[in-house]
């Protein structure tokens, strides 16, 4: 690519997020097949084609971009080797709706954060159509669960009838026990991160009954554990205020127990949905002035990493982890010249 007459590389953050969208897409394109040919509502069918169709154009422009600048190309997942399309159902056609609107959720974050680390023009006009593809997928996932019923809204506020000034420390910490209410923001946190946590237990009960590997499948059960105790703790807190908390999705989950996902494949995108929770907590401690709440979070921020290093472990034994673009080990080069 040039620019001005001149050979532009691409940057380290570049090549990162190129390189990190292919495997997500490329696993994307997996489940959404799969899902395309289990779903059985009509309305629902054209949102997943949507999704994939996206995912496969994603490969397609990045295969281009990465070939063109002679880097490798991602080994990623294939249809061939991680998924069987022809097994049976495993989850319902409304958490796979529900599924896509979360994760479109996370395409929009990830897109904004991509176009802003973006130096070379055609790379942030690339994730620029990306962010505005994603917030189509949103919409249409949006509008669709609202107009089934199934869009879960998070609680509202009273009124604000006059504007008010925060008086006391009592705001930010906890005065002989005593809590006062929870912001709007600390709400909203709250409640998003309890409906994720229990969209993730239910991704991982339905791995847990198709994992092929006793560890793996180990690994999924004990990530019901901390999922479903955040579940817990979070609606403890909302209750605490007297507001309502989402249900779970375990009802959505079929008995099917056959091969369905690559064990590579459900450790790959349950080391996303990890990595997500982390990040979320990390936002929610910023945005939580109240001090059991920031405690909280970095209590259960830790726990999550316990877990995600042994999913790492898990992931490395069996080879299953592409080595991200890295920067080159000067003194390894240097050792190895000295020894020829």
């Amino acid at each position: 690519m040039e620019e001005k007459g001149n050979q532009i590389r691409l940057t380290a953050g570049e090549i990162a997020q190129l390189w990190m969208q292919y495997l997500n897409d490329s696993a994307s394109i997996c489940v959404l097949s799969y899902f395309f040919e289990k779903a059985e509502d009509e309305e629902i069918k054209p949102i997943i084609k949507y999704a994939l169709e996206l995912s496969q154009s994603h490969i397609e422009k990045i295969t281009t971009i990465l070939t063109e600048e002679k880097h490798v190309v991602p080994h990623g997942f294939s249809i061939k080797e991680d998924v069987n399309v022809t097994a049976a159902r495993l989850y319902s056609d409304s958490f796979v709706l529900n599924f896509i609107n979360q994760m479109s959720k996370v395409g929009l974050t990830s897109y904004a954060g991509s176009v802003a680390a973006s130096v070379r023009s055609d790379i942030k006009t690339y994730y620029m159509d990306c962010l505005t593809e994603t917030m189509q997928l949103d919409k249409k996932a949006t509008e669709l669960l609202l107009s089934k019923g199934l869009y879960i809204r998070s609680p509202s506020l009273p009124n604000i009838e006059k504007v008010e000034f925060v008086k006391k420390q009592w705001f930010m910490l906890d005065v002989f026990g005593e809590k006062r209410p929870l912001t709007g923001t600390e709400i909203d946190s709250l409640f998003a991160n309890l409906q994720r946590n229990a969209l993730g237990v239910a991704t991982l009960t339905g791995f847990s009954q198709v994992a092929q590997d006793k560890d793996v499948q180990k690994f999924f059960l004990k990530g019901l554990e901390v999922g479903n105790k955040h579940i817990k703790i979070f609606r403890g807190k909302l209750e605490e205020s007297k507001l309502p908390a989402p249900m779970g999705w375990d009802s959505e989950i079929t008995n099917s127990t056959a091969y369905t996902f690559s064990d590579k494949l459900m450790m790959f995108f349950t080391s996303g949905l990890v990595g997500l929770s982390i990040g979320y907590y990390g936002t929610a401690v910023s945005q939580s002035p109240r001090g059991d709440l920031g405690a909280m979070y970095n209590r259960l921020s830790l726990e999550v990493q316990m877990y995600s290093e042994d999913g790492a472990n898990i992931m490395i034994k069996n080879r299953w982890m592409e080595q991200p673009p890295m920067a080159p080990d000067r003194d390894e080069l240097i050792r190895k010249k000295n020894q020829l």
